[in-house]
């Protein structure tokens, strides 16, 4: 069965470690990416997309072109918006990364906490799900990481959760819709 990856429209066999590398150093191979492109890619209509630069979610693109760090940001805040309101993304952005369209201030690049997280992913089990599981695959996937100023690292640990609870609330939301696909009118009659 096939599945996505995070934020986008890409199909994949399964999420495992290195597998949003392979495909960011494949499509950004010669560079930038157009916004139908990246349109494409997500899922996410141009108009959002475009949407998010005017307000600031998302540097402008050059050139016309989307680097690896705004492709990542826009997939960040797709994956997300299922879960999360828009505002309590941009402040989950904000908390690693300070101001949004200046990219010098950032603890971590946007397409590297993309990185740790979809290697998170494919470390957790949805069927084990606990708050004790989440902060230790989040601790797990922030390994290794120096970031540029005291206690970065415990802040990606912190986004890393979040952005992990937001993933598997979802997932329970669309394993109770297909189980009330499975009822028929006359349980649902019975229920109410």
């Amino acid at each position: 069965m096939a599945t996505v990856l995070p934020g986008t429209a890409i199909e994949v066999s399964r999420i495992e470690k290195g597998i949003s590398r392979a495909m960011a150093d494949g499509i950004f191979l010669t560079g930038g990416i157009t916004l139908a492109q990246v349109s494409v890619m997500t899922g996410v209509e141009p108009a959002a997309i475009q949407n998010w630069v005017k307000r600031g979610f998302v540097s402008s693109p050059q050139k016309r072109m989307y680097s690896k760090n705004q492709f990542a940001r826009i997939c960040i805040i797709n994956m997300l918006r299922e879960a999360l309101q828009l505002e309590k993304i941009i402040e989950l952005l904000q908390y690693i990364n300070g101001n949004l369209y200046d990219e010098s201030d950032d603890l971590i690049d946007d397409i590297e906490l993309y990185h740790r997280y979809v290697d998170m992913l494919a470390d957790a089990d949805p069927e084990s799900i606990s708050d004790k599981a989440i902060a230790e695959t989040a601790k797990k996937a922030a390994e290794g990481y120096i970031g540029p100023t005291p206690g970065a690292a415990k802040r990606l640990e912190s986004v890393l959760s979040v952005m992990a609870y937001a993933h598997f609330s979802v997932l329970a939301r669309h394993k109770a819709e297909l189980m009330l696909k499975t009822f028929d009118d006359n349980s649902i009659e019975r229920m109410i």
